[in-house]
């Protein structure tokens, strides 16, 4: 979901950016988002077409930031990380208010409606430091 607000958003707002999400581990490669996850970008008009894939080496070299939902995957990203990485790597939530996101898979809608307005902000928040505040 993080992916898709922070892509649909950077477009509305203008900036130029290429976004994908993957995962830590390789248990969902190649799977389609969650149906909760689908039906909340559907009801607010967020395209998706992406499947799973698990991060790689080259992540860390090819995108200027990688963005963690959680100190969880913020961990395991950091054992990970390459020596010669050159990707920022951070907290998502440590460019609004230092929060994780939480994982909604075992609550219902309202936990994905709740991630969805938590990304919104947090894409905001880093396309703001990353490029500057929104011109009104």
């Amino acid at each position: 979901m993080g992916e898709a607000v922070l892509r649909h958003i950077a477009k509305q707002r203008g900036n130029e950016i290429y976004v994908d999400s993957c995962g830590t581990g390789a248990y969902h490669a190649g799977d389609e988002p969650d149906d909760r996850t689908l039906a909340t970008l559907k009801k607010n008009k967020v395209p998706l077409d992406r499947v799973a894939r698990q991060v790689s080496q080259d992540d860390f070299r090819n995108f200027t930031h990688i963005l963690a939902a959680d100190n969880s995957n913020l961990g395991a990203l950091q054992r990970m990380r390459p020596r010669d990485a050159t990707a920022t790597l951070e907290l998502w939530g440590s460019y609004l208010d230092g929060r994780p996101i939480a994982d909604p898979y075992y609550g219902g809608a309202k936990g994905f409606d709740q991630v969805y307005t938590q990304c919104t902000a947090l894409s905001h928040a880093f396309l703001d430091k990353t490029f500057g505040p929104q011109k009104k």
